[in-house]
């Protein structure tokens, strides 16, 4: 009889409850038909510069009659003075039947060529006015900041509650403390530490990986099927060793330019998306207890390597995921849960129509042999990808998922979730840089500074269901 099982969230906001792990064992000649044709792992060795500091903004209103042609000449001067804009927005004006212009772009009112257009607008417009730089929360504008969010765990990996499998084992919690202590310790840009599994810790995953192959095999999405030998060819992937989360990052970064950072625990919903903004992805490196290998009460290497790890290297799912973390910033909380849920049913409970069949690319029923086989059973509801519903959509923690979203593909998942990411309100938009691993942003703000991490004794320990696997 399978165990129900009720899972810490990844992300503090988020429940999920995950069953054991299992993957059948694929053959080999599926590599054929690879990646990019990626057939031999290079670990990826080049550093990019340091970008450049950001240079500052000036934002400008002024007010056009409604008249055909006026937004046009008033364009040409900034083109005429050399300026170039990085926002335009209009808003009917309340007071008159004219129409409110803001443009933010690089420069000074002290820079010369900011003078002229301002002076050759005035003849055209009937107000203009400088606005003041909006004041934003922080957010981590280049790859380093990340460091800024990544040890803010709300529950460490070495602090085990009470119904835990390893509660009662001081050699287990030992462990975990170690392991925890390499993820503290870790900093951006760093080569992630090998970490050398005990042979229990490697029995563990053999029992997981037995278990799930033959399934994956049958129900997962054509890409998780066809990369995964990649990641046994490329990265040690075996039913008797546990890949290090170094190889695996190197091997994703140079398909999609995903990576893995280490994490000793769970982060809020917040930082954790913004780690997918930057096209990284939080991992655990610990391992669940050896007496319960087919259950977890969180995130464990099972969850992580077997059910998101093969995903983060085909383009368009590392694209759609990367679109939820980018859709964060600058997000109120009410966006962050709605967000959190589109993560829920899509990276961790998704499925996808493939040749007219139903398949799954979520990790939470990749790594989950129970949840896997009743998903594409006729119980659940299944509902076409919609992430404007899936935002208000609650789930239960402690049975299987009753609904399900199912997405065309990955590309159609992306441009919903494109759509639903334009209609929040936000002071400002921001876009990736992949060549400087920047967010760039294109309105006049100014963030504030980082909030410091909570002490760690303040850390949420509660036994709620609010975690995951």
């Amino acid at each position: 009889m399978l165990r129900r099982i009720a899972l810490k969230s990844r992300f503090r906001g988020t429940e999920a409850r995950f069953r054991p792990a299992a993957a059948p064992r694929l053959n080999t000649a599926v590599a054929a038909r690879s990646f990019s044709q990626v057939t031999q792992h290079k670990p990826f060795t080049t550093t990019p510069k340091p970008p450049p500091a950001e240079k500052k903004k000036i934002s400008l209103k002024f007010t056009l009659n409604d008249t055909p042609g006026s937004l046009h000449n008033a364009l040409n001067y900034f083109q005429k003075h050399g300026i170039n804009l990085t926002r335009i927005e209009s808003r009917p004006s309340k007071r008159t039947t004219d129409y409110e212009f803001y443009v933010d772009f690089v420069g000074s009112t002290t820079d010369a060529n900011v003078r002229d257009v301002m002076n050759e607008l005035r003849g055209i417009t009937h107000e203009i006015s400088v606005l003041e730089s909006k004041k934003v929360p922080w957010f981590p504008r280049r790859l380093r900041d990340i460091d800024e969010i990544a040890n803010q765990v709300l529950d460490a990996g070495k602090d085990l509650e009470s119904d835990h499998p390893g509660f009662n084992d001081p050699v287990y919690r030992k462990r975990r403390a170690e392991l925890a202590q390499i993820a503290f310790d870790y900093r951006q840009g760093d080569k992630i530490p090998a970490i050398k599994y005990s042979p229990a810790e490697i029995g563990t995953w053999n029992e997981v990986w037995n278990r799930l192959m033959p399934l994956l095999h049958k129900h997962a999405c054509q890409e998780h099927v066809r990369l995964l030998p990649l990641l046994m060819e490329n990265c040690g992937y075996a039913p008797n060793n546990i890949p290090q989360a170094s190889d695996i990052s190197d091997f994703l970064k140079e398909c999609t330019g995903f990576t893995l950072r280490p994490v000793a625990g769970l982060l809020s919903a917040r930082n954790f998306l913004y780690g997918l903004a930057f096209r990284i992805f939080f991992s655990t490196q610990y391992i669940r207890h050896h007496s319960k290998p087919l259950y977890t009460p969180e995130p464990d290497i099972c969850h992580e390597l077997l059910g998101h790890a093969p995903l983060f290297a085909d383009q368009n799912f590392a694209d759609f995921s990367q679109e939820i973390g980018l859709a964060a910033i600058g997000a109120t909380d009410e966006q962050i849960t709605k967000l959190a849920r589109c993560y829920w049913f899509s990276v961790e409970f998704g499925l996808c129509n493939q040749n007219n069949e139903r398949k799954a690319y979520g990790a939470g029923l990749l790594s989950s042999f129970g949840e896997l086989e009743y998903s594409m059973s006729s119980k659940p509801e299944i509902r076409p990808w919609d992430p404007f519903a899936a935002g208000e959509q609650t789930y239960p923690i402690t049975t299987y998922q009753p609904i399900y979203y199912i997405a065309q593909s990955f590309e159609d998942a992306k441009l919903k979730m494109q759509a639903f990411s334009n209609s929040f309100a936000r002071p400002f938009h921001v876009r990736y840089n992949p060549y400087t691993q920047t967010l760039d942003v294109d309105s006049n703000i100014v963030v504030s500074a980082p909030v410091p991490p909570a002490p760690a004794a303040a850390a949420s320990t509660s036994s709620g269901p609010t975690a995951w696997a």
